[in-house]
């Protein structure tokens, strides 16, 4: 059996959800998924979570797959380019609400000669906050924020985001442990 037939094989399977074509289709494409990742986003962790992204696109979408030219490889590559994309405008989303946000406290400071809220430390503590979170990958950002502001569980964020339960504490425990090694000492206390 040559290249083309065996690859042909592992795409049928992979489309059908074999188990064991699935797991070779992720160790031959995954170093691919994640250079890819990792050149365009400059970051190691969104990498990781962008290749972790693309192949649960792949898994989920799998019976959609027609086998065209480049094979499952192009098809997988298009994944990527959307999921980089996706990475990418999230990223941009942080940085303009970061800059609004400073924008808005600088204008209320200059409007009324200080700063707007009673309590000023509460204020410069939450942009500080806001944009140590504005720097986490885009995954790591949804999952605190839907445990943190709508108050779900983990297992209630895996169920909304569709992530696994794994993945989800994944997530949380890299984004608090990064949050509280970035933060300056006096910042809020994560909890």
């Amino acid at each position: 059996m040559d290249d083309n037939e065996r690859e042909g094989r592992l795409a049928a399977g992979f489309a059908a959800g074999d188990e064991r074509c699935t797991e070779a289709v992720y160790r031959r494409w995954r170093p691919l998924v994640h250079s890819l990742a990792r050149r365009a986003l400059g970051d190691e962790r969104e990498a990781e979570d962008v290749t972790q992204q693309v192949f649960l696109a792949a898994w989920r979408g799998r019976g959609r797959y027609r086998p065209g030219p480049g094979g499952l490889g192009a098809w997988l590559t298009g994944i990527t380019r959307h999921k980089v994309a996706d990475a990418l405008e999230a990223r941009a989303r942080r940085a303009r609400a970061v800059e609004a946000a400073a924008r808005a406290l600088s204008c209320g400071a200059q409007r009324s000669g200080s700063l707007p809220h009673p309590e000023p430390e509460r204020t410069v503590d939450r942009v500080v906050v806001l944009g140590e979170l504005a720097r986490l990958p885009s995954a790591q950002q949804q999952v605190l924020h839907l445990a943190f502001y709508a108050d779900l569980t983990q297992a209630q964020i895996a169920d909304r985001t569709g992530l696994p339960l794994g993945t989800v504490k994944s997530h949380m425990r890299r984004a608090l442990h990064q949050l509280r090694r970035s933060l300056p000492a006096g910042a809020p206390a994560l909890r």
